[in-house]
């Protein structure tokens, strides 16, 4: 369902945002798309079951791209967060891309819509980087970098440690997030790839609020520190 509903939207978005590119390019590089489910997940807690969703799609040609990312948390039959973001992507070098567009954030409410610049790639020893700053109308500014790596035991059995930090440059207090290094999550996940294209994982999640986000946390009963275990499927289209 998702991969139906996303790629005719993308090819159509692509083909508006660079028209004369598509005919310049013809057979050597022709238009390309992609939808990947990178976690679609639910955590073993002895509690409510924490759920994610993490998905990006896109559309283009091998130095410019058009992107469709979102990301969903739910836990117990509640949204904690949900965003959606559309950027275009130019490579800089073989290895890396800068990625300008724009974020809105359904939850937490009240909704907030941002300006967005970042880079993605490969650094050395093939760690994966995502890096991306964002600003409000409001002058509000919201760094989030994610390290990635991939250990290969077999060419299906595949290890994925990651970790992401949120670093905030003020004060919300009506979404509940503060200053300074607001959050930071890790995980483990070891995937088995029955096909390239689908692959059921397990592993664990680690999450930890910090500083005015934690005392956020704290007022509205929550806790500031989860771990659990995780299953759930990677797949791409």
């Amino acid at each position: 369902m998702i991969a139906i509903r996303l790629r005719p939207l993308l090819v159509i978005l692509a083909a508006v945002c660079y028209p004369q590119e598509s005919q310049a390019m013809g057979k050597d590089d022709p238009l390309l798309t992609m939808v990947m489910i990178d976690k679609l997940e639910f955590g073993l807690t002895d509690e409510s079951i924490p759920q994610r969703l993490e998905m990006q799609a896109w559309a283009g040609y091998d130095l410019s791209k058009l992107w469709l990312k979102s990301d969903v948390e739910r836990e117990g039959g509640n949204t904690d967060s949900a965003d959606v973001e559309v950027l275009y992507g130019r490579a800089i070098s073989p290895y890396w891309d800068v990625r300008v567009g724009w974020k809105h954030d359904f939850e937490p409410t009240p909704s907030r819509d941002w300006a967005a610049i970042g880079i993605y790639g490969l650094a050395p020893y093939f760690f994966e980087v995502d890096s991306t700053a964002y600003i409000n109308s409001s002058g509000q500014v919201s760094l989030d970098l994610s390290v990635e790596y991939e250990v290969l035991f077999t060419q299906r059995l595949i290890l994925s440690p990651e970790i992401e930090a949120v670093i905030n440059g003020s004060d919300d207090s009506d979404t509940g997030s503060g200053s300074g290094v607001s959050s930071i999550e890790a995980g483990l996940r070891l995937r088995y790839e029955i096909r390239r294209e689908f692959a059921p994982y397990i592993g664990v999640h680690w999450e930890r609020s910090y500083g005015n986000t934690a005392d956020f946390d704290r007022v509205k009963g929550e806790d500031i520190d989860d771990f659990y275990v995780v299953v759930g499927i990677r797949a791409w289209f």
